[in-house]
């Protein structure tokens, strides 16, 4: 006979309640349970950690963790846009709208809802939140009839709104209570690091700043009135200022529940109702509400154990590191971050303002634990510190070389040095020997692994360190490593180029469309995204700053200028060869006067105006370009410089017109953007004075010619150039060139200096002058073909901005105030304006 099953039934069908599904599917639990599952909301359960993503073109479906045919598929009763109002919890049943439905085991999983701080006003028409998809379309909806948008609350999620906001073409402002950004994840020096990149992106930040009511505004539908009188205006507001427990249901029944709200659980996510659990948001576990959604992942399966009568492990909390990118700008905090948790606690600091990175150690009073570590800027050294503070691996004899620049890039903590018990998914808790096991069992790429362990397919933050960890063991066990350049596309950068040369195709859009991975949303990221919009400018040469590209964009490319440490810009005109009119020069010297900027050589022979306020960017290049100059390029990966000597012109050492030869290169692939930077220099003897065999293309003249060096560099990686040909005419070397730069374009990896690319190279030297000098491929006319179209197709990019007042938009500081920015402060120093 038969034992009839008992009734089930999963209040929420969020993330975490779609987890405990899964869990529960995985354990057969439903020959055990009838279950039934209520969602409020009318969507399946999707993912709200990429919710932004909606307003980017990613749909709802897309956004969904599962299918309708899942839940039937495996005898679950699914009931959305249902709201259970009520428990009894005697008679042992749900109250919807819709009827009573028996349970003999209950586990809410409603989450949590945004909080709305209480002021007077804040239920006006246009006052939104941030945390449904049916909260982004009204949002949506009012945007179209909105210019201006403001955010309150500047932590993690209105961050996240602040990013949606700007999506949709509102000029944004984030308004936060506390007297920095994100104050949970950052110190006073990342907050402030992170206040003056998120305003460099256009984005007003207001912090210490108490709303005390909102108002019908002059210019714009809303006047928030702040505690010290200030206004602020906005026609559209959106309120992002934490979340509380959803935990109405519990208070209702009288489960206990904590002081400041939260269902009361144990290690086994019971509530004090043997017969309910609770997990996710809505759970309080010793005094804790974990907003995150790795312990809520965690909870679903120790919730599934105790269900099905285990013993397995318990709810032990959760780690609370976080990595993330906010408007663009990596954030990331690991464990004791502040370094007020752990007495004796030590501290490394490393602060660069000029590449705007911060880098923080927390360590033990001995020096050999990692405490906790914070990131604002760049955060490469995550999953290394990540799993030093993880698996309590000893720190090397000087920790800070974890957070200082190293002339290799950011630390790594290689995969064959982390014990089979680390973990590199937290929010599925899958460890290395998870993923050991999972290739040994068959999986034999990366995705095949994500799908056998589900790591990497909850946030995301762990992909990078997925790929290394997956790439290393199946080396090890000889299998040939994907190299594919992100999880949207199944090609390398030189596989992208070839498709886009061959195909012709102009936009990203296009290109993840019809390439993609049609298992990923369409949004790319941002290893894909900027690699693509390389290839697209050095293949067409279209404006970087037109809408299909400007997505595609970092900070520097967008406003065409390089971000310094003060949140201003630097102005840099090119100046062909460092040869100057003195027409030219007054100029430089009478826009550096009127402008307030500091003015210096650089070691490219240009003049550097620092110090540029951006809403004074396009006034600055008005006067620039109507002098005769045009867009140096300082911000972009693309030629910068071809530097030189005087030449036979003035030297009586030289022996060839060095002068006339850098501005003829200069104005020949002054518009070539390129996997990396490129810096030219010519030396008219071979005295060398332009310094050209540091370059990435050196020139020396001799009695007979030129003599061509390639793949030099300074920087933290100096490598000479090595010669390539000699004595070429002027034509022959030209030609060499475009071969040259042409093959570095369309094979080098993404952020590939010539260098490395050379260094990399199979065969080496010898192979390049192979395919340059002796055409071995058979395609040196097309690369020759391929530049002249490069070269045909040049436009300043100042001055197309200029003529566009769509584009024009960008250079604003403020929402709603074309005043200057007043936190912008500069001293004298040395006769000049200097940053504070």
């Amino acid at each position: 006979m038969n034992t009839p099953k008992q009734h089930l039934i999963i209040i929420g069908n969020g993330m975490v309640g779609h987890h405990l599904v899964e869990q529960l599917v995985e354990r057969g639990a439903n020959e055990r349970y009838a279950i039934t599952v209520f969602g409020e909301e009318r969507h399946l359960a999707y993912d709200r950690v990429h919710l932004s993503e909606y307003f980017s073109g990613r749909d709802a479906d897309s956004l969904a963790l599962s299918t309708a045919d899942y839940y039937a598929e495996h005898g679950i009763e699914l009931r959305l846009h249902e709201a259970v109002t009520a428990l009894d919890r005697d008679a042992g049943e749900v109250v919807t709208p819709q009827g009573r439905y028996p349970y003999d085991r209950l586990v809410l999983a409603t989450g949590s809802y945004p909080f709305v701080p209480p002021i007077p006003g804040n239920d006006r028409e246009g006052c939104l939140v941030y945390r449904t998809l049916d909260d982004l379309d009204a949002i949506r909806d009012a945007a179209e009839t909105a210019s201006t948008g403001v955010v309150v609350g500047g932590g993690l999620l209105g961050l996240e709104a602040a990013n949606a906001l700007r999506g949709l073409n509102l000029d944004t402002a984030v308004v936060e209570f506390a007297p920095r950004l994100m104050p949970m994840q950052v110190d006073s020096e990342g907050g402030e690091l992170l206040r003056e990149k998120i305003e460099a992106l256009g984005v007003q930040v207001l912090t210490d700043r108490a709303t005390q009511r909102i108002e019908d505004g002059i210019d714009a539908a809303h006047r928030m009135v702040f505690q010290d009188d200030k206004v602020l205006e906005a026609d559209l507001i959106v309120f992002s200022a934490g979340i509380r427990p959803r935990d109405e249901l519990a208070r209702d029944s009288a489960l206990e529940r904590g002081e400041r709200g939260g269902v009361v659980i144990d290690d086994r996510c019971l509530t004090s109702d043997p017969a309910i659990l609770a997990v996710g948001e809505v759970a309080l576990w010793q005094g804790s509400i974990f907003g995150l959604v790795a312990p809520g992942y965690q909870m679903a399966k120790v919730a599934a154990d105790t269900l099905l009568g285990g013993e397995g492990e318990s709810f032990r909390g959760a780690d609370m590191s976080t990595k993330l990118k906010l408007l663009g700008v990596d954030v990331g905090a690991i464990g004791d971050a502040h370094g007020d948790r752990t007495p004796g606690a030590r501290m490394f600091r490393y602060l660069d303002q000029i590449k705007q990175e911060y880098r923080k150690l927390v360590v033990s009073s001995d020096g050999k634990k990692l405490l906790g570590a914070m990131l604002v800027g760049d955060n490469a050294a995550y999953d290394t510190l990540m799993q030093y503070y993880g698996n309590g691996l000893e720190l090397p004899e000087d920790p800070a070389s974890l957070i200082l620049p190293t002339s290799e890039g950011a630390p790594t903590l290689g995969a064959d040095a982390l014990p089979e018990t680390a973990t590199i998914c937290s929010c599925h808790n899958v460890t290395k020997g998870d993923i050991c096991a999972s290739i040994d069992g068959g999986a034999v790429d990366l995705g095949a692994v994500k799908g056998e362990t589900k790591a990497s397919t909850g946030c995301g933050g762990c992909a990078a360190l997925l790929k290394s960890v997956v790439d290393h063991e199946l080396e090890a066990r000889g299998v040939e490593v994907d190299q594919s350049i992100c999880e949207h596309f199944a090609h390398t950068r030189q596989e992208l180029y070839d498709i886009v040369r061959v195909e012709g195709i102009k936009t990203f859009s296009e290109l993840i469309d019809k390439h993609g991975n049609p298992e990923t949303h369409k949004l790319g990221c941002d290893i894909c995204k900027p690699a693509v919009a390389s290839i697209l400018a050095s293949f067409f040469n279209e404006p970087i700053t037109d809408a299909a590209h400007i997505p595609l964009q970092d900070t520097n490319d967008t406003f065409m200028a390089n971000m310094q440490k003060n949140g201003t810009y630097s102005v840099v005109p090119r100046v062909p060869g460092g040869e100057i009119t003195p027409d030219k020069l007054v100029v430089l010297g009478q826009v550096a006067e009127k402008y307030g900027l500091y003015t210096k050589v650089t070691g490219g022979q240009r003049i550097d105006l620092f110090g540029a306020r951006l809403e004074d960017l396009p006034d600055i290049w008005s006067e620039l370009l109507d002098a005769g100059f045009e867009t140096g390029h300082a911000y972009a990966k693309s030629l910068r410089t071809v530097k030189s000597c005087v030449g036979s012109t003035w030297c009586r050492y030289g022996v060839q017109d060095s002068v006339g030869m850098a501005i003829k290169l200069e104005n020949r692939y002054k518009g070539l953007r390129s996997p990396h930077k490129l810096k030219f220099a010519v030396s008219g003897c071979t005295r060398e004075c332009a310094e050209a065999q540091s370059k990435d293309i050196g020139v020396i003249a001799t009695e007979h010619g030129w003599n061509l060096y390639v793949c030099g560099n300074g920087g933290m990686r100096p490598r000479h150039a090595e010669l390539f040909a000699t004595d070429l005419s002027d034509d022959a070397l030209i030609k060499t060139i475009d071969r040259f730069l042409m093959f570095y374009v369309r094979t080098a990896d993404r952020l590939q200096r010539t260098s490395v690319w050379r260094e990399n190279l199979e065969g080496g030297l010898d192979y390049l002058k192979e395919v340059i000098l002796e055409d071995s491929l058979g395609i040196g006319d097309e690369l020759e073909t391929q530049m002249q179209h490069v070269i045909d197709n040049y436009e300043c990019e100042w001055s197309n901005a200029l003529s566009d007042p769509e584009k024009l938009k960008r250079f604003r500081s403020f929402v709603n105030d074309s005043r200057p920015d007043p936190d912008i402060i500069v001293t004298e120093e040395r006769g000049q304006l200097r940053p504070a």
